[in-house]
């Protein structure tokens, strides 16, 4: 079974996004609220790019460039994320 077939429960999905913010804004994931914007955080888009990038080879799925700006926040990217991983999303 590849990752991407795996169930991903959503709180498993917004825990990993939370750290892979954490590393690229530099601050502990206890620094990170998930209901707040990454650019309020400073997240640019060198790192947004990086980011997309982490989450493709993580969940072995293809996401759009754009993620970030239109899922701003790691709750809105996991639930983004999480419907694609459950086959509810393409």
């Amino acid at each position: 079974m590849t990752l991407a077939a795996r169930p991903h429960a959503l709180e498993e999905i917004r825990n990993w996004l939370v750290g892979r913010a954490a590393f690229y804004l530099e601050r502990p994931a206890t620094a990170v609220d998930p209901s707040v914007p990454l650019v309020e955080y400073g997240l640019d888009s060198v790192y947004a790019l990086a980011f997309c990038g982490d989450i493709e080879d993580e969940y072995d799925i293809v996401v759009e460039q754009t993620l970030a700006w239109d899922h701003p926040t790691v709750d809105a990217m996991a639930a983004h994320l999480h419907g694609i991983l459950a086959g509810e999303q393409p």
